[in-house]
Order: C-alpha cells, then structure tokens, then sequence
C-alpha cells in the first residue's frame, strides 16, 4: 500500500482550515446572526446549508456507489484539477505528467500553480495510452499524472488494465478524468479505489446529466485525499441555487434514455460522416463527441458557422492536425449538420 501522506505539501498537511458559519451551526431552526448575512428573505439570503449539501453529496455517492466520505463536490471538476496542484504540488519544484492530446485545463491549472508539465504524446493515429512513455517521465519531483478516458479531443477510453499499470507503477497521485464515461462501454477506473490509495477519479454533472450551467464537478478518491480537497477549497463554493436545481434534477432521472438517444445519434455520425469527400477519417468514440479529419477543416469548419453550425476546430492541436471535434447533437441538429456538408460539397 503507498503511503500517499509523503506526497501532500507540508504546509496542506499542517493547516488549520477555515470554519464557516454554517460548519459550526448546522440547523436551520432559530434565528440566524451568525454569518453577517442580509436578514431579509427572498430565498438566497442565507450561505448555502451545509444539510442541504450534505443532501446532494449522499444523493451522489449513492448514483456512484461510493461511500461519501469518498466524494468531493466542487464547482465543476476544474475546481478538483486546481486543489490536485494545491494539495500535493510544491510551486517551482515538482511537475506533473500529462497525455497530450487531452484537456487543456491541466496544463493551465499547472501553469497557474507555477509547476512543471511534461506532456507525452498519445500513440500516432490508434491515440493509445504509451504506459512505458509515461512511466518513464515520471522522477523523484513527479506529484502529479493526468489521464483523461474517454479522452477530449480524441473521443477513445483506455483499457482499465492500462489504468491500473500506472496506478501500481506510480509513486504518485494518478488523477484519472472520467467526465464523458456514462457514453462508454467500457468500465471506469471507480473499482480501483478500493485497491489504489494514489487514484483520484473525476467526473461531472455537466455532461450526461445535462447540467453543464451549474458548474457540478465530482472528485472521488480515498477518505484521506477527499479530507484534504474539503479542507483547502473555499468556503460555500457549491451554491445554494445549484445544489437545490442538481438535486430536483437528479429526482427527474431520464438521463439514461438521453445517453441512449446520444450513443445512436453518435454511431448513426459514425456511418454517414466518412461518406462525405471532405471527409478523411472518423475516429471510434467512447464520448458524446466525435473526432473528424477533414480535407480542409477551417473550410468545413466556416462553412459550418455560415450554415449556424457550431463545431470545434482542433487542427492546429499537435496530433489532431486535421480535425474537428463534432459534438453529437439531438437528431434535428445532426440532420442540420449533415445537410450543411452537402451544402459545402455542393
């Protein structure tokens, strides 16, 4: 079992964390002149309850079966991204291993905490994960390994085999981003948890479950790690607006017919797009997206916007020359983003 207490910064081990208002009077019976607040009601006067969160994050960890002294809440999972560099990574000294092509907020929140990022790139064209190549980035000041699957740009998920040699081969923590999983036949990283102390799981509201303007993040890992993540992050950073619409939309459900509908629609994309000319290559996904090289990709791509048709140009991204990254839309929208690349081969 690796001690992963060595691997957090002594001064996040040492702090005394900020206690709000609401962390030490839980209720909500009596009258509150505790937290400086406006006194007149008009529903949001208050600091989000701390009961009301609590709501949410068992509402959670039951959806996920994990135990929710295992899940964090934060204000999307790029929140999480930042609090792994805060938590574990000394400014200036350590460095974080990252798959390239991937998303670009772990290089940001890597320059934004002024620590080192060494990117190694996906295998040309299959974009599988190069286990050894990461291994092998990794020294003594590597705190840090990301590894998004299904992956962003290139819409592929890695075999958990895979996942799990890194997690056994690294002395580190190995965070893996698992934002578009509920799209993927293949099975997550969660049941490592229980097996790997080093593994922080992310995953996200916004996709699947529709929810992407609440800003709802997950971050699932030990006890330990989840400790330090409530410790160092902001006070009331999920507010009460948002945890009040999350729950009412968890109580709908649905979800599970819509990611049926968006998987069709996805390998419905799949067959037609490759009978276009100005389309090369189409690549398999695990996501809700889909990875396209073009012919011309800023041509389609403006040829797309003329027609209304928003798509994503990622061809100057190094090993996406080429490509555009094709969000699955509902089926009125695919019909209006096929019909346009008639238009444009017309």
């Amino acid at each position: 079992m690796k001690d992963i207490t060595k691997l957090v910064r002594a001064n996040i081990a040492a702090l005394k964390p900020y206690s709000t208002a609401r962390d030490e009077y839980k209720g909500e019976l009596g009258v509150l002149l505790d937290a400086n607040e406006n006194p007149n009601d008009n529903g949001l006067n208050r600091y989000p309850s701390t009961a009301l969160k609590e709501r949410l994050r068992a509402r959670v960890a039951a959806l996920k079966g994990v135990a929710h002294q295992r899940l964090f809440l934060g204000n999307g999972s790029d929140e999480a991204i930042d609090l792994c560099y805060r938590v574990f990574c000394e400014p200036g000294r350590d460095n974080a291993v990252i798959i390239a092509p991937s998303y670009g907020m772990y290089s940001v929140c890597a320059d934004i905490n002024n620590v080192e990022r060494r990117m190694v790139q996906l295998e040309p064209e299959t974009f599988a994960l190069p286990v050894d190549r990461l291994l092998a980035a990794v020294d003594s000041g590597t705190k840090l390994m990301f590894v998004c699957s299904p992956n962003n740009p290139t819409a592929n998920a890695f075999p958990a085999s895979d996942i799990e040699r890194l997690a056994a081969g690294f002395d580190g923590i190995l965070v893996v981003d698992e934002a578009y999983i509920d799209f993927s036949g293949r099975p997550g990283a969660l049941p490592l948890l229980d097996k790997y102390q080093n593994i922080i799981v992310l995953q996200t509201l916004s996709k699947a479950y529709g929810m992407a303007g609440l800003r709802v993040g997950l971050a699932m890992a030990s006890p330990y790690i989840i400790s330090l993540f409530r410790q160092v992050k902001y006070p009331y950073n999920i507010g009460t607006d948002t945890i009040a619409v999350a729950l009412e939309q968890l109580e709908k459900g649905g979800v599970a017919s819509q990611v049926a509908e968006i998987i069709a629609e996805r390998d419905r994309l799949s067959e037609l797009l490759p009978c276009y000319r100005c389309v090369q290559k189409v690549w398999p996904s695990d996501a809700n997206f889909l990875l396209v090289r073009c012919t011309d990709p800023r041509g389609l791509y403006d040829a797309l916007l003329a027609a209304g048709v928003i798509v994503r140009d990622r061809s100057g991204v190094k090993g996406c020359e080429g490509c555009l990254r094709i969000t699955v839309g509902t089926p009125a929208e695919n019909k209006k983003l096929l019909k346009a690349i008639e238009a444009y081969e017309s």
